[in-house]
């Protein structure tokens, strides 16, 4: 029998601003496939740009390339196999996102939507867009169909294309109102939120936006009548990380102690389990691969304590 929350075969994506030699191969295939390129505006140029930089540019790391004019990210499944790409180019307050899906044993699984999904966490909760556009061509109706099923709201068409566009004010409440259907949700206690809002204001790490959407998509709860099994700030949950189970504590960043087991809350494992249940299971980004995780059991937790002023 599967633990509360596991779906451990739902669609999932992680988007990835590294971009090595051998994306850059695998990219030339998918632009080869004239399925994929079908309804890429640019694509043409597109090869053209990518056959350059490979003849051109012997280093392995290719990422400062890729990034002028936007931001190019590498699109990878939950086994780390690249199944497409997102570009999100800055056009003022406005952001407008390219996806492709570039493997065509991969359409049909849901992982458009996911990749939709990311893309918006990062121009709205990174890149501070107001607006997200896609542009669409009218007869890719896959590719509107996951944008239009993920909120986006048709602006403008013409014969040759389709202008959908999401607002980070409609973003931020379809969060909130109408989560994934392939998410479990998370949940937070009023402090533990207001606390957290206002450390992140000041923090300027890169990745601190993945902390934002998790807060801003949480359920909101009392502290005294959250559930007993959820991991709340300054709470000990013992984990089963891919194969490893591990004990550790969820704190704010001047508590972290890694080596005590001290998780901030800034960290990837530390993001990660805020707000999850026992039993709650699911895969989440760290550096350079997807881990599985696994809530085993709440081993403390302030609230449950009465510790209310932890």
């Amino acid at each position: 029998m599967k633990p509360n929350g596991v779906k451990m075969n739902k669609p999932f994506i992680s988007l990835c601003p590294e971009i090595t030699r051998a994306n850059a191969l695998t990219l030339m295939d998918w632009l080869e496939d004239e399925d994929v390129t079908r309804y890429l505006s640019d694509s043409r140029h597109v090869s053209r740009f990518i056959e350059q930089v490979i003849g051109r540019v012997q280093l392995p790391i290719l990422t400062h390339l890729f990034n002028q004019g936007g931001r190019f990210f590498m699109a990878y499944d939950r086994h780390d196999e690249p199944v497409g790409f997102v570009r999100l180019v800055k056009k003022g307050p406005d952001c407008e996102m390219v996806l492709v899906i570039g493997d065509r044993e991969n359409w049909g699984r849901k992982l458009g939507a996911s990749a939709i999904r990311e893309g918006m966490k990062l121009a709205f909760l990174d890149m501070r867009a107001d607006k997200l556009i896609a542009k669409i061509h009218p007869d890719n109706a896959r590719s509107l169909k996951a944008f239009l099923r993920s909120g986006f709201l048709l602006e403008s068409e013409t014969p040759a294309m389709h202008s959908l566009a999401m607002a980070s004010e409609r973003y931020l409440r379809l969060l909130r109102e109408s989560p994934a259907p392939d998410t479990s949700a998370i949940y937070i206690t009023e402090i533990d939120k207001a606390r957290l809002k206002s450390l992140i204001q000041f923090e300027q790490s890169s990745d601190i936006f993945q902390l934002e959407h998790e807060i801003e998509r949480a359920v909101v709860v009392d502290p005294r009548q959250v559930a007993e099994d959820v991991v709340t700030m300054n709470s000990k949950a013992l984990l089963q990380v891919d194969d490893e189970e591990v004990e550790v504590s969820l704190v704010y960043p001047e508590d972290a102690d890694d080596r005590a087991g001290k998780l901030s809350v800034y960290s990837d494992i530390g993001t990660a389990i805020l707000g999850y249940k026992e039993g709650d299971a699911f895969n989440w980004r760290i550096p350079h691969r997807t881990c599985h995780i696994r809530i085993g059991k709440v081993l403390y937790q302030p609230e449950a304590a009465g510790d209310f002023h932890l």
